[in-house]
This record gives structure tokens, C-alpha cells and sequence, in this order.
């Protein structure tokens, strides 16, 4: 594939305009940080853009038939994009991307359908359900960040989806009152109905015993799937084993975060501080440092 500019947008112009897009939404945009090393921080915005253009689509228009409308024109230049063929800025700067780290198109497709479903089903019945839409909103990320460090041993997939549904389940945990306001419910119904506690309940934000209950034993299997994931540690260089670490220790945080709140998440949003954050970085930069001095010694 051939990377071209279109309509007079260099991929200079391209590429300044992914990063503008991504540091304007820098508050929720960690993978694209000075941590990341230099070469590829670019090709992480190219990327952020391509999939924050695509979750406004699906969550800032008022109609849904605007919506989807939006999302197939975008998947559309997407696909052009592959042929070589591009008419957006974020596309021109993408191409460069999936040429130089062989990116297929399959997870910037299971994105986009993850933005549909979006549109399409406001609440799950089983976990399973809630699985197989992480299958598509999460899980890609993973596929996307394993090409850009050049890793392509298919064992190490399974890690990575672990990590990244366990990070977006952390999402839904601590964003519940944010997507009631979007009509949406991501806590499985039947893990509601097991706990006695009723949809009429959670749109009223009641908080009760039943609720910190259920809330508990959601936020403990998504620690189970981050305690599967660090399997991905030791299966990868030291190029990208702080990123992992610190993915893993971020969503971690939020965990022990509604834990400490007793899992009323409609008083206050649980988060990590900017204390927290840097204290996270320390640790397990030394940590990694500490290790690697053992190794030597040995």
C-alpha cells in the first residue's frame, strides 16, 4: 500500500492533525505518553485519532440513523484507506502506520462495530454478552499496540485480551452513573437479578447492600482477568514491558479505588490522582529496574 496525500494534506499536515486531536482529549488518552518510545508515539496518535473520531459518532450524535450513517462512512474510508487510497487527514496518517507495522484491518473493523453496537444495544443480559462486546471495543487495542512493538506470536493474544477487557470492564464499573445518562447499562442483568437488584434501582442511583454486593463481585472478576494477563510479562522484551505494567497497575488502581469507596460509585467517580499516577510510574519503573540489577547479578 502506498501512502499518498489527498486534496493538497500532506502526511506532515496529517499527522499534526492526529496529535492536536489526541492531546486535546490527552485526560483520557494515557498509551500515547512520553513513556512510549519516541518512534512510536505517532503512530499511537494516528491510531487514537482514527478510533476517537470513530466513539464520536457513536456517542455524540443526537440520531442513531445519523450515527450509523457516520460510522459505515468512516468504515468506508477505512477500507479505501487499505487500497490507498485517502480523502481525511487521519486516514493519510493512519496508512503510514499500517504500512510500516503490517497492521491488518481486521481490529480497526471490530471497532467499528463495537461503536454500532453501541448505538444498537443499551444492555447486556449475560457476562458472556459483555464479553463478546469487549471482544470488539477493547481486545483490538491490544491486537493494534502487540503490531506496533512488532509482535506477532499469536500465543501472546490471549494475554492481551485479558488485560484489555479487564481494563474496559474497569471503565464500565467506574463510569456506571456516566452511561446510565447515555441509556446505557453495562452490569450483566442477571448478575443484577442474582444480587436482588432491580434496573428500576440503578436508574434511580440507588446505592444499598445489594448493590455494593454485586458492584464487589463484578469489580473481583475483573481483577482475575488482570491477574491473567500479567502471564503477558514475562512473554515480551523490555521494550514494552513498562507500558503493559502500567496498563495493568492503572486499571488495578481504579479497583482498589471502588473498593475503598465501598463501591458507591454514585457519589463520586472513582479515579486515580495525579499523586497516584506518578506513584504508579515510580514503583514500577524501579521495580523493572530492581529486577533487571538481579538478572545482571546472576
Amino acid at each position: 500500500m502506498q501512502v499518498t496525500s489527498h486534496k493538497n494534506i500532506s502526511l506532515l499536515e496529517a499527522q499534526r492533525y492526529c496529535r492536536r486531536l489526541a492531546r486535546a482529549h490527552y485526560e483520557n488518552f494515557t498509551v500515547g505518553s512520553l513513556l512510549l518510545p519516541r518512534e512510536l508515539r505517532q503512530h499511537v496518535y494516528n491510531v487514537y485519532a482514527y478510533a476517537r473520531v470513530a466513539d464520536d459518532f457513536a456517542d455524540e450524535l443526537l440520531s442513531d440513523e445519523e450515527s450509523l450513517a457516520k460510522l459505515t462512512d468512516w468504515e468506508h474510508k477505512l477500507e479505501a484507506c487499505y487500497q490507498g487510497e485517502t480523502d481525511h487527514p487521519v486516514f493519510v496518517a493512519l496508512a503510514d502506520t499500517i504500512q510500516q507495522f503490517q497492521i491488518p484491518i481486521t481490529p480497526f473493523l471490530s471497532l467499528l462495530r463495537a461503536f454500532r453496537q453501541d448505538r444498537m444495544v443499551k444492555c447486556y443480559s449475560t457476562f458472556n454478552d459483555l464479553l463478546g462486546y469487549c471482544q470488539n471495543s477493547a481486545n483490538p487495542v491490544g491486537h493494534i499496540f502487540l503490531h506496533l512493538f512488532r509482535y506477532r506470536d499469536p500465543a501472546l493474544v490471549p494475554y492481551a485480551d485479558a488485560i484489555c477487557t479487564a481494563l474496559q470492564l474497569t471503565n464500565f464499573w467506574q463510569d456506571i452513573p456516566v452511561d446510565l445518562q447515555k441509556g446505557r447499562i453495562y452490569i450483566p442483568l442477571e448478575d443484577m437479578t442474582s444480587f436482588g437488584y432491580s434496573e428500576t434501582e440503578l436508574t434511580q442511583h440507588i446505592y444499598n447492600e445489594n448493590f455494593r454486593r454485586l458492584l464487589e463481585f463484578e469489580v473481583e472478576r475483573t481483577q482475575e482477568l488482570f491477574n491473567r494477563g500479567k502471564g503477558l510479562i514475562p512473554r515480551v522484551g523490555k521494550d514494552i514491558e513498562l507500558e503493559i505494567r502500567l496498563f495493568i497497575s492503572g486499571g488495578e488502581g481504579i479497583l482498589q479505588a471502588l473498593r475503598k469507596s465501598q463501591y458507591d460509585v454514585f457519589r463520586r467517580r472513582p479515579k486515580l490522582s495525579k499523586l497516584q499516577k506518578m506513584t504508579l510510574l515510580a514503583k514500577n519503573t524501579v521495580g523493572i529496574k530492581f529486577q533487571r540489577y538481579i538478572c545482571k547479578a546472576h
